[in-house]
């Protein structure tokens, strides 16, 4: 009979899960910033990458605290939002909503990060992984301001795009 999982177990699964996830966004993201129309979305993107490497950074010092390779599991999640992201350049390029599919996309990648990080940050807490909680909380709290600027942005964009014909 197989060994019964843990919390441990399934800690470390979702850690493997999110460093995986961050990897692929971390490709993605200059890819969007190409893609995007506007200036402040550009370089927003172009910041996300930065502070992204430094989430992956955090996230080898967890496995590390871990005695654990930094190691990913594929995710199809993120695969996925990733993918309709991809789809929405493709589909958009060029007109003027492409900029608030970008932002939608990306707030849709945040959010799965936001929920991930969480629970892992809880998790952390329960297994008295005293080390790993500000880690991961600095990530939490980096995507949250993120999220945060993209509705920022999404609701400037709306509000300049806000004069143009409604459509019918």
């Amino acid at each position: 009979m197989p060994a019964e999982k843990t919390l441990n177990d399934l800690f470390f699964d979702t850690l493997k899960d999110i460093y995986f996830a961050e990897k692929q966004v971390l490709k993605a993201l200059p890819k969007m910033a190409r893609a995007a129309q506007s200036e402040e979305g550009k370089a927003g993107f172009l910041q996300h990458r930065e502070e992204t490497q430094g989430q992956i950074e955090r996230l080898e010092q967890v496995f590390e605290l871990l005695g654990k390779p930094a190691r990913g599991k594929t995710c199809e999640a993120i695969q996925g939002i990733i993918a309709e992201g991809e789809e929405i350049m493709e589909d958009y390029k060029g007109t003027a909503a492409l900029d608030a599919g970008l932002i939608s996309s990306a707030q849709a990648v945040e959010h799965y990060e936001i929920a991930r990080y969480g629970t892992l940050k809880a998790w952390a807490k329960q297994l008295g992984l005293k080390d790993a909680i500000p880690l991961l909380d600095a990530n939490l709290q980096e995507e949250i301001a993120t999220d945060q600027k993209l509705t920022a942005l999404g609701e400037a964009l709306a509000n300049a795009k806000g004069t143009q014909k409604k459509a019918s």
